[in-house]
């Protein structure tokens, strides 16, 4: 019996992979360290894990709307008001099971068989599968590090068909951590407009942001023409260590917005009811628990990045956001360890992983062969150990 061809053209996902190796690794009683998973150390804030408690005494267990429930669509749109200067309805506000989801509904609320989403690489490895997966066709733009991987009119220019649909932008971006400029977004904002097309716009880490100077603009904001065009995706996740409540919010022209609910009432029913309660909650509750985690981030990334840069052969930017360190490990190339010859970042990591038992991920599947992604999402006591292998290993190479 025959299964499903698009479901078979799906990658099984690489990170995923990396923990999963990594945790039976751990199991067999290695001392691992993991630069896998982007998920936060941290607990969840104490006011939003008693927020949830107390919707369950309150018996708020049942169904809610598919969208959401209308106090916490209200609250995204205060957030996205303050935060980002942009006005949306409630009925423009869809919450769904992740960050993801969202993401996932906003592909299948645009897409018709064949229509094809500009993905700048280095990108996020779910957004070509899940192009696919609602009958798209990914086209993936490779940027270059001299431009700090970010797009260039040319390349948008040259990747444009009749067929393209869409645009993705990343800002904060995983893996590279790099902000977009507002010189970039009014750009890539000419383009949409110019060329008619959606831009599906991932904040998810907007909050997560290091230096002076250095801010996050949601392109919906630049003009009436870019907002008609957007699709903003964020959630709670990172920004609030929620990654297990599984709860994301898209905002979006009302006709998308309609058939993104539509599309989810027939596939989920409805996200979590407690964790809607615990996101309105993080929304609309202190935010010092934000400005805290984002201090010990920051912590991280500088020591990550000093350490990187005294390895020989391998070199990275300094990230400006998210937890992600971008490492070019192509100076190790014929290079080898203990008899064990290096000719890809995937060979990189895999001897990292079985001989000093620390989990990076290649980013083949993030469009970039000849780099590895860290994730800073660890204490600094891992995060000193694992550079410390990285280092050995590094200098070990004949």
């Amino acid at each position: 019996m025959e299964v499903s061809r698009r479901a078979q053209s799906i990658k099984a996902s690489s990170t995923l992979a990396i923990s999963a190796k990594a945790a039976e690794l751990k199991a067999q009683g290695k001392d691992m360290v993991t630069f896998g998973v982007g998920e936060p150390d941290f607990d969840t804030p104490a006011h939003i894990r008693e927020a949830a408690k107390k919707a369950i005494d309150e018996g708020k267990t049942r169904y809610t709307p598919a969208a959401g429930t209308p106090a916490l669509r209200k609250a995204v749109c205060d957030k996205l008001k303050k935060d980002n200067g942009l006005d949306y309805e409630p009925a423009q506000v869809v919450i769904s099971n992740g960050a993801k989801h969202s993401l996932m509904n906003a592909f299948m609320a645009i897409l018709n068989e064949g229509d094809e989403v500009i993905i700048p690489a280095p990108f996020w490895l779910s957004y070509a599968e899940m192009v696919k997966i609602a009958g798209g066709v990914p086209v993936v733009v490779h940027t270059k590090k001299e431009n700090n991987f970010m797009l260039t009119k040319e390349e948008l220019e040259g990747a444009y068909t009749a067929k393209t649909k869409a645009l993705i932008l990343t800002s904060p971006s995983n893996p590279t951590g790099m902000i977009s400029s507002l010189e970039d977004l009014q750009m890539v904002a000419d383009f949409a407009v110019k060329h008619d097309i959606f831009v599906i716009s991932d904040e998810i880490y907007e909050k997560l942001i290091y230096d002076e100077g250095k801010k996050h603009i949601s392109i919906a904001s630049l003009s009436k023409e870019i907002y008609d065009r957007t699709i903003v995706i964020n959630g709670v996740s990172k920004s609030y260590a929620m990654t297990g409540w599984r709860i994301g919010f898209a905002a979006a022209p009302l006709e998308v917005a309609k058939l993104m609910s539509s599309l989810q009432s027939h596939m989920a029913s409805n996200p979590n009811s407690i964790a809607q309660e615990a996101t309105l909650a993080a929304l609309e509750g202190p935010q010092d628990c934000v400005t805290e985690m984002c201090k010990e981030f920051k912590k991280r990334r500088d020591y990550i990045y000093e350490r990187e840069e005294a390895i020989p052969m391998i070199s990275a930017l300094k990230p400006e956001g998210a937890f992600y360190l971008f490492v070019d490990v192509s100076g190790t190339y014929g290079k080898s360890y203990e008899g064990k010859e290096i000719h890809s970042a995937a060979d990189f990591a895999a001897i990292l992983i079985a001989e000093k038992y620390v989990a990076v991920v290649p980013c083949a599947d993030f469009g970039m062969p000849d780099y590895i992604r860290l994730s800073y999402a660890t204490d600094m006591e891992q995060i000193k150990k694992g550079m410390d292998r990285i280092e050995e290993m590094v200098k070990a190479l004949a």
